[in-house]
């Protein structure tokens, strides 16, 4: 059964919000993480891999409280943006406070904004305020975090994330008993509903994905870390 639209008419039309959302093709999406690209040939990175074939770029946010590390914020996103400026940029906010990123991300280039179901009460005023500044929303879900966390909010979001690591740090080991979880997501959301699963996903593991209902794949050293990344998003779609 699929969970029921918002009567609210907050919801943007499509993934990718205002921005990007007419201009992403159907299907299986390719995302590059831009975490294992070489910052020092970042706008160049970024060309080549959607050149490659990769439909968008994934940006993560990390805020060394929520998660062990610390990464990117929004002058980073905003560079990006000035490089691509017609890709769409998938920000996942790991971080403790989302709700103080979501507008400097909407100004920086960002397309769509994910975050943690794990550190808010209740996600719909956050929602509500990434569909008011034109951007599509998602909710994320850590590995011990189970699926119906999220459930309950999939028909006013536009994307549900799985982590298959523990967030923090790319070149980890894919978690495979997370699986189910997309699949749960899957069956519980509506068609237009995207599913997406970021980390440790390779060509070795991206058909378990496929097959469990994701259709958003995020891989960051298995795009980055090859020197052909034409090749390596080609086998991560199974082409």
């Amino acid at each position: 059964m699929h969970a029921s639209t918002p009567s609210t008419g907050s919801a943007t039309a499509a993934f990718g919000g205002r921005r990007s959302g007419s201009r992403l093709p159907a299907g299986l999406l390719i995302a590059p993480s831009i975490l294992s690209a070489d910052f020092a040939r970042l706008g160049e990175e970024c060309r080549a891999s959607l050149a490659a074939g990769g439909d968008l770029l994934h940006v993560d946010v990390m805020d060394g409280h929520f998660v062990p590390n610390l990464s990117m914020g929004p002058a980073v996103c905003a560079a990006v943006h000035a490089a691509v400026p017609e890709a769409c940029l998938d920000v996942h906010l790991m971080v403790t406070d989302p709700a103080a990123y979501v507008e400097p991300f909407a100004k920086a280039g960002a397309s769509h904004l994910t975050f943690h179901i794990e550190v808010v009460r209740d996600p719909r005023p956050l929602i509500e305020r990434i569909h008011e500044l034109g951007m599509s929303a998602g909710l994320a879900i850590n590995p011990d975090t189970p699926a119906e966390a999220i459930v309950p909010f999939l028909g006013e979001i536009e994307l549900g994330l799985v982590m298959s690591v523990y967030p923090g740090f790319s070149g980890q080991k894919f978690i495979e008993r997370v699986l189910p979880k997309t699949r749960a997501l899957r069956d519980a959301g509506a068609p237009s509903l995207r599913v997406q699963m970021d980390g440790g996903v390779a060509p070795d593991t991206a058909p378990a994905c496929r097959a469990h209902g994701c259709d958003l794949i995020v891989a960051a050293s298995a795009i980055f870390g090859r020197t052909d990344y034409a090749a390596a998003i080609r086998a991560l779609r199974g082409t």
